[in-house]
């Protein structure tokens, strides 16, 4: 079963939230919250609270036991929050001024249990 959490509006570019989040495709839980606690990126900050919350929304399913320990990291999704791009103006010399763009992100991140296999002997 699929597991999901979003989170929208994040004042990061989806370039640089992409940086982070292709580090922890396909990898185990605890190895991705491992590796985004010791990431010095801004974005790695959000990406490791949206993924303790797909691990909650994961243990708070009642239709099934889910063992934390055999969930992985199946996708992450990033996109630019295209409505909420914000235009700000710097200022530059005889009186001219450059525009620039504040980009925005909205991050969702999948999680599957991992089948292992019983090997017969």
């Amino acid at each position: 079963m699929i597991y999901k959490a979003k989170t929208k509006y994040v004042s990061s570019s989806p370039q640089k939230v992409r940086l982070i989040s292709d580090l922890i495709k396909g990898k185990n839980v605890n190895e991705a919250i491992g590796i985004l606690r010791f990431t010095k990126k801004k974005a790695a900050r959000t990406l490791e609270s949206l993924l303790h919350d797909a691990i909650a929304n994961a243990q708070s399913d009642l239709k099934s036991h889910v063992d934390v320990d055999n969930l992985k990291v199946k996708d992450v999704v990033v996109d630019m929050a295209s409505l909420r791009t914000r235009k700000r103006m710097m200022p530059a010399s005889l009186g001219r001024a450059f525009r620039f763009v504040k980009r925005q992100s909205h991050i969702t991140i999948a999680l599957e249990e991992e089948q292992k296999i019983r090997s017969r002997q």
